[in-house]
């Protein structure tokens, strides 16, 4: 007959391989939950000069380092000329959210000094990696402000299509002015 040793709480005393059993056990979660994010699958970055011209900051296109790297976490979701083209044409506007994984461009309201009882709102969504005249979605809110507070107001869609213009038209030269550049 075995006996068994408590403590002055009244709990038993682990015996060693209780111990031993324990302390695997927390050696193999921690290593398990250590090891997770060891192993990523991600493809190996290649420099900016063998995919394109394109790097985030302030030189999007042919800008900066040339030793700078590219990764997949690091890649416009989107055409990078039209990406660069709506930030230009937006950028009087306080911007809420701009993803260029997604490609989308929100803007805040914006109100004008000249007009103080009008505000505007533009969200913008490019939809291709190509640069093509119906790779842009441009939707353009109004609102007036009244005695009840601010009121949308119905925009014509034209509005909305001449900014989708204007943001073509600027990639269009910003893709232009890239090939100049790389002859």
């Amino acid at each position: 007959m075995t006996r068994k040793t408590f403590r002055p709480d009244n709990k038993p005393i682990p015996t060693t391989v209780a111990l031993l059993k324990q302390t695997l056990l927390v050696l193999l979660i921690t290593g398990f939950v250590a090891g997770c994010g060891a192993f990523k699958l991600e493809r190996p970055a290649k420099p900016v000069e063998e995919k394109s011209k394109f790097s985030f900051g302030l030189g999007i296109f042919g800008g900066g380092n040339t030793s700078q790297t590219l990764n997949s976490e690091q890649e416009l979701g989107v055409n990078g000329f039209i990406w660069q083209a709506t930030l230009d044409a937006l950028s009087f506007m306080p911007m809420t959210s701009a993803d260029p994984i997604g490609g989308i461009v929100i803007t805040d309201w914006y109100q004008s000094r000249s007009a103080p009882k009008e505000r505007f709102k533009v969200t913008v969504y490019i939809l291709d990696k190509s640069l093509r005249a119906d790779g842009i979605r441009v939707s353009a809110f109004k609102q007036e402000l009244t005695s009840n507070g601010w009121q949308d107001v119905t925009m014509s869609p034209e509005v909305a299509i001449k900014l989708e213009n204007a943001i073509l038209s600027r990639a269009r030269e910003l893709h232009i002015l890239t090939l100049e550049t790389r002859n």
